[in-house]
């Protein structure tokens, strides 16, 4: 009989999760080709999904950030991210290896000692700035400013599973030139939906967070931004400022144009299906 110590059983876990991550995302690349073959329409005149790319995003973020910088050019390179996780899989890792700067935020001090030292070469030199605080409509503009955050940055990620709509409305002295916000698939394009406004309130782990497509294309347009894109995966959603959108996207700009449903074998996190909770029609 022949036995493996534990060193060995270690690394062959570890090649069998390589392998099935790798099976996984080659899947996913597959799929996705066959839908823009399937729709046309989404690889049309302005359209992002062809420049869906991961490299550190959870999705196609990365790609579609880079395009549309392309499209409407860059200022400052300086960007904000509240939600970022342990700092290996957000929206503005890509960003900083291409020279930008800018702001971590996130709710679990963990997460953000856990960035001071594996990021430790970007913090020392001023690329990059992290807080660990839980991110309010209280108190987001007062985290700005402390922060030294340009009142024009070039890109706003947020990603906090549940207020997100409540904080991007709170945002008024600061204008970002790209908003970058995750939306809840599970309500269809013409659905007006929003968690009901709790401070302190976290992602449970089920559908049942933030807010549908619908609600935030109309505080984008009430705060003068225009919806651009939806990740096919149907997770996050992305708006120009309007100044700066003129021809470079899609003419229609409704949600039913940009609206993909819940892809979530696209993404890493599977959200499970509960009750509607409280909510609010805006």
């Amino acid at each position: 009989m022949r036995f493996f110590g534990p060193r060995r059983i270690r690394v062959a876990i570890e090649q069998r999760r390589f392998q099935l991550r790798a099976r996984r995302e080659l899947e996913a690349e597959q799929f996705v080709s066959t839908l823009l073959d399937r729709r046309p329409e989404l690889s049309g005149p302005g359209r992002l999904a062809p420049f869906e790319q991961r490299v550190f995003s959870q999705n196609g973020e990365d790609g579609v950030i880079a395009e549309i910088f392309r499209r409407i050019g860059t200022t400052n390179q300086a960007f904000v991210e509240f939600g970022c996780g342990n700092g290996i899989e957000n929206n503005t890792l890509y960003l900083l290896h291409r020279d930008w700067t800018g702001l971590w935020i996130d709710g679990d001090r963990r997460l953000i000692d856990t960035i001071r030292g594996s990021h430790r070469h970007l913090l020392e030199r001023g690329a990059l700035r992290v807080v660990a605080s839980l991110v309010t409509a209280e108190n987001i503009e007062s985290i700005f400013a402390a922060n030294d955050v340009a009142a024009e940055p070039d890109l706003l990620s947020i990603d906090i599973d549940g207020n997100d709509y409540w904080v991007w409305q709170a945002i008024e002295t600061y204008r970002p030139r790209v908003v970058v916000v995750e939306y809840n698939a599970l309500w269809p394009a013409d659905a007006r939906w929003v968690q009901a406004y709790a401070p302190r309130q976290a992602w449970d782990g089920t559908s049942h967070h933030g807010a549908s497509l619908a609600s935030l294309a109309a505080l984008g347009e009430k705060k003068g931004y225009r919806l651009v894109h939806c990740t096919l995966a149907g997770v996050n959603a992305f708006f120009v400022r309007d100044d700066l959108a003129a021809d470079h996207f899609a003419a229609d700009a409704s949600p039913e144009a940009h609206y993909q449903p819940a892809r979530y074998h696209l993404a890493s996190v599977v959200a499970r299906p509960r009750g509607l909770g409280d909510f609010e029609t805006v």
